[in-house]
């Protein structure tokens, strides 16, 4: 067996135990009492207040019922079972002053862990976190990592939000449409009434969307083109999101983010 095929191997096995042992989601929760709802959901309990209802939807029913048939067909999801929520089990609700939307996670073996534009360590950029690495660098000064991982940054306060939560291993947005954007739309509703002073920042027209769901009298919206290499030289280098934000915390008696990844 290959190194790549043992890899696809554990990644299906830790999976398949995530959907068939955790019990985390909603056929579950239809069958438990309300109270219990903290104890069965891996997601931190601050984003359990907000959206604990959310799990009890139709729809979050047939995206649990599309994921274990899924999982039942041996295909290799990412991220990791237990990485679903991991954007914001890194950033409690409570914590955030920063929210920066994605579209799905990444394809590839050994990439997606949760958040987006992250990589785990130890994997090659993609070359839109290389872009961004790049603003990052010109913007603030900040040294370019030798990892791709933007766990630092989750626990500084900045929510690393895809729209999507899961993919199917090579095949981009192939878990569009299945639920998953009502769920994370219903995220950024939250944080939007129930928050003040909040940065989002909207990379792409995918992302812009979710403006029209902010308040822009109370918080913070900054937008630009996707870092892709075929858009980042169109307007997104140069935009300076991150001196920005840090400008418009201070601005509020905010604690800025520390930006650096060193």
């Amino acid at each position: 067996m290959s190194g790549q095929e043992d890899w696809h191997r554990k990644n299906n096995l830790k999976s398949n135990r995530f959907a068939l042992e955790s019990r985390t989601w909603t056929m579950d929760l239809c069958q438990i009492e309300m109270e219990n709802i903290n104890s069965e959901i891996k997601l931190d309990s601050s984003w359990k207040q907000h959206l604990h209802l959310e799990f009890e939807t139709e729809r979050m029913q047939k995206l649990n019922k599309f994921l274990s048939a899924e999982y039942k067909a041996g295909k290799t999801i990412y991220p990791h079972g237990d990485d679903y929520f991991a954007a914001m089990n890194l950033t409690p609700f409570d914590k955030v002053k920063v929210v920066i939307v994605g579209q799905d996670p990444y394809h590839g073996p050994g990439q997606a862990h949760g958040l987006c534009f992250s990589v785990q360590d130890g994997v090659r950029f993609p070359p839109s976190l290389r872009n961004i690495f790049k603003e990052l660098h010109d913007d603030v000064g900040a040294t370019i990592p030798q990892s791709g991982s933007l766990t630092k940054w989750a626990q500084e306060g900045v929510l690393l939000l895809n729209a999507v939560l899961t993919v199917e291993d090579g095949k981009a947005a192939a878990h569009q449409g299945k639920g998953w954007e009502e769920f994370t739309d219903k995220i950024i509703h939250v944080l939007n009434e129930e928050k003040e002073n909040l940065v989002f920042i909207l990379w792409g027209s995918y992302a812009q969307k979710k403006a029209s769901f902010v308040d822009r009298k109370k918080h913070l919206v900054l937008e630009a083109v996707h870092p892709s290499p075929l858009s980042a030289h169109r307007g997104f280098f140069g935009t300076k999101p991150f001196s920005k934000t840090n400008a418009y915390l201070k601005s509020k008696g905010i604690g800025e983010i520390n930006w650096n990844l060193v």
